[in-house]
């Protein structure tokens, strides 16, 4: 199965659930910066008990492996649960939307655009960025730094910074947002 297939039936399963969702990391990245490889999709949801039962029973039938209990337990705790299918190992995490402000405001602002050739809503570079130094910073990734970088260099025209900046300092990010404006500052200054 080919990403932009396994995108399309993810995407038809969460909208003909009724779920809302986002798609961000990698994938989405790809979209406003540099593609890299990848074997999974990350999108943010927000289900009702309900429709996650439905979309586990949707992903089961048509035939990837998902856990109901962790997937449930996820729902619960605000965490994230994953849908592989076994014959390409593709995999899907779905990250159930946290109940901070910042998690609601990034959610609201999601827009639809098409992406290997799927319309899906997806976050915006602003938010994508300001996950990307969370991720960063939870696993001092120096991967997420590199998209952070990328998104800046790619995308920057596009962004507001004023939002960002309010982010940053909300969740504390401000470390890690001065380190990779050092970044920038020395890529430039070599260049």
């Amino acid at each position: 199965m080919s990403l932009d297939a396994f995108l399309k039936r993810i995407v038809g399963i969460l909208e003909e659930a009724g779920v809302p969702y986002m798609l961000t990391g990698s994938l989405a990245a790809a979209y406003y910066a540099t593609p890299r490889a990848t074997q999974d999709i990350d999108v943010v949801i927000d289900p009702r008990e309900a429709d996650l039962r439905r979309i586990i029973d949707e992903f089961s039938a048509a035939g990837y492996y998902v856990d109901r209990e962790t997937a449930l337990a996820a729902l619960e705790s605000r965490g994230q649960f994953n849908a592989i299918d076994p014959d390409s190992g593709w995999k899907v995490d779905l990250i159930v939307r946290k109940e901070r402000p910042f998690s609601q405001v990034e959610f609201e602002r999601r827009s639809t655009t098409s992406l290997l050739g799927v319309d899906v809503s997806l976050a915006t570079p602003e938010d994508l960025l300001l996950a990307k130094l969370e991720w960063g910073k939870l696993a001092d990734s120096a991967l997420q730094r590199r998209d952070v970088l990328q998104l800046l260099e790619r995308s920057l025209d596009r962004m507001d910074l004023e939002y960002v900046e309010h982010w940053v300092k909300e969740l504390g990010l401000e470390a890690e947002w001065t380190r990779i404006q050092e970044q920038r500052s020395e890529s430039s200054g070599s260049a």
